[in-house]
């Protein structure tokens, strides 16, 4: 869970025992804070409408779970959901049945749930689930909270429910001193790996001094080849991971510097890695890497955001990432939850490359977008729901989210708001008589950019008919009128007008129309 104690004291720290081999912890040496701080990748993406118009709600689809801390949902063709529940247990959940009264697994009885943040924390099946058959999980073990990564291994990828005696541990670290900053996010890179991030070890201030120590695996996300190929070992080590070979070192991180990373997630059309960071009591903060920028330091505990947070724990030389987006705590929200890229279907069109987060406190939803400039834009678009705890994606890559006490899932929609005028249209008929009239229409653009050829649009409430006209090119289907630029006054400058007008005809009463577009979008 995202949110804990930020104010508890440092005890000393344990050692690490990983796959059979014992691990002393070291610190890097300390000097003064002379450092540089680098940005993280910006792939543009094309997206039909911008931030500013975009809009995100959820609709709640199902009640009753129990503290639900993850969403995944296994790429089998099923339409399955799979939550995670603080208590334990595994819940499922589709779109035609419902939430499952049944857990599709269940580790009460081997997790540790004290504190607000510990629990059953990660979910995540393998790729090509119906031939691997293999599940994991991530979670905080009796009885003193050791971050646990486990594997099941199912008779088949619609086994239910699945044994608790099948569980496989590949990796655990004693994170006995504090009981918050678990992490606790799995997912599997395009490259096939899988990535797990842990905490700091909890407390507040770093106490266990673990966010730049290299020596732990506290602090950091892990990169591990899970494939079963280890020679009876639980998990490899890729050979190309960045500290592969360095003295102190373990070879298992691919980044670090993080204090409680509570979700993070690959973008499916490029690979790169977005983190979520909560935050000291300053800045929650969110990182972009692209996806071979292995080795990145995001900072912590030299820096928190975006800002040197303990300059005694800066190293001279040092490149710290710096994060992408970074809001204020207690002002926009107390704990991130990070989000994912919208690679769905359903609404490619307005949302496609949009990175959506919240927070535990606020519920705001924050977007983001690479730009073409290789920086990012954000906005704010409102509340999503109380007290969410995680976002997850359906098989197709729809968004849902799961929130705390509520104990509710939601899916996630986006939409539009209808664009600012750029234009300002007066219509006004000259002369009148029997069956027939003129009228000229006055076009004035009020928008920043010039226009380049136009069309204006309106709907007669009448029967009017337009006739012969001057200074357009005019055409009418039913009481729709669709009035062109010709090639002499097609570009208006901003603040710039252009006038034409038309002979018509009607019979009975002669109302203006009330409403006018301009190249589709409605004028003033």
């Amino acid at each position: 869970m995202p949110v804990g104690s930020k104010g508890a004291l440092a005890a000393a720290a344990g050692l690490v025992v990983a796959a059979g081999v014992l691990l002393t912890p070291s610190s890097p040496a300390r000097s003064a804070p002379e450092s540089t701080a680098v940005g993280g990748p910006a792939a543009v993406t094309p997206a039909a409408v911008p931030l500013d118009r975009l809009t995100v709600s959820t609709t709640q689809v199902a009640s009753g779970l129990r503290r639900p801390t993850a969403i995944h949902a296994p790429d089998d063709g099923s339409g399955r959901l799979f939550i995670a529940e603080k208590t334990g247990t595994i819940r499922v959940y589709h779109e035609d049945t419902g939430l499952a009264a049944d857990p599709l697994l269940d580790l009460s009885g081997r997790v540790s749930t004290s504190g607000n943040e510990r629990g059953l924390l990660g979910i995540l099946t393998a790729p090509s689930f119906p031939t691997s058959r293999s599940l994991y999980v991530a979670y905080t073990a009796l009885p003193d909270g050791a971050l646990t990564l486990s594997r099941f291994v199912l008779d088949s990828a619609g086994q239910h429910p699945v044994p608790a005696a099948r569980e496989e541990i590949l990796l655990s670290q004693p994170h006995a001193e504090f009981t918050n900053h678990n992490g606790g996010q799995i997912a599997f890179g395009s490259d096939g790996y899988l990535y797990w991030s842990i905490g700091d070890g909890g407390g507040a201030d770093d106490p266990l001094d673990t966010g730049q120590d290299l020596g732990t695996l506290l602090g950091k996300i892990l990169r591990l080849d899970v494939s079963r190929g280890c020679d009876g070992r639980p998990y490899c080590v890729p050979a190309d991971n960045p500290f592969v070979g360095t003295a102190g070192a373990r070879p298992e991180i691919w980044a670090y510097g993080l204090r409680n990373p509570w979700r993070f997630s690959f973008d499916r059309a490029d690979g790169s890695l977005w983190i979520a960071d909560v935050g000291q009591g300053t800045y929650e903060e969110i990182n972009h890497l692209a996806s071979d920028q292995k080795g990145a330091n995001l900072g912590w505990s030299c820096r928190e955001g975006p800002q040197v947070f303990d300059p005694e724990r800066c190293v001279a030389g040092a490149q710290y990432v710096d994060p992408v987006y970074h809001y204020p705590t207690s002002v926009d929200g107390c704990a991130v939850i990070g989000g994912h890229v919208y690679r769905g279907t359903r609404y490619a069109d307005i949302a496609a490359g949009t990175y959506l987060a919240t927070d535990y406190c606020s519920g705001t939803a924050f977007v983001i977008r690479p730009t073409a400039d290789g920086g990012y834009e954000s906005r704010k678009l409102g509340e999503l729901t109380i007290q969410p705890t995680s976002l997850g994606l359906t098989a197709d890559g729809e968004i849902y989210l799961v929130n705390d006490l509520p104990g509710q899932l939601h899916r996630v929609s986006f939409g539009t708001t209808a664009p600012p005028a750029t234009c300002t249209v007066s219509y006004r008929v000259d002369s009148q008589w029997g069956t027939g009239f003129t009228a000229t229409v006055t076009l004035t653009s009020t928008g920043p950019t010039p226009v380049s050829g136009w069309t204006v649009g309106w709907t007669y409430a009448g029967n009017q008919r337009v006739g012969s006209g001057w200074n357009a090119e005019f055409s009418q289907q039913g009481t729709a009128v669709t009035a062109r630029n010709v090639p002499w006054n097609a570009a208006i400058a901003p603040g710039g007008t252009v006038s034409f007008g038309f002979l018509g005809s009607h019979s009975g009463a002669n109302p203006a129309p009330t409403a006018f577009t301009l190249n589709g979008a409605p004028c003033a």
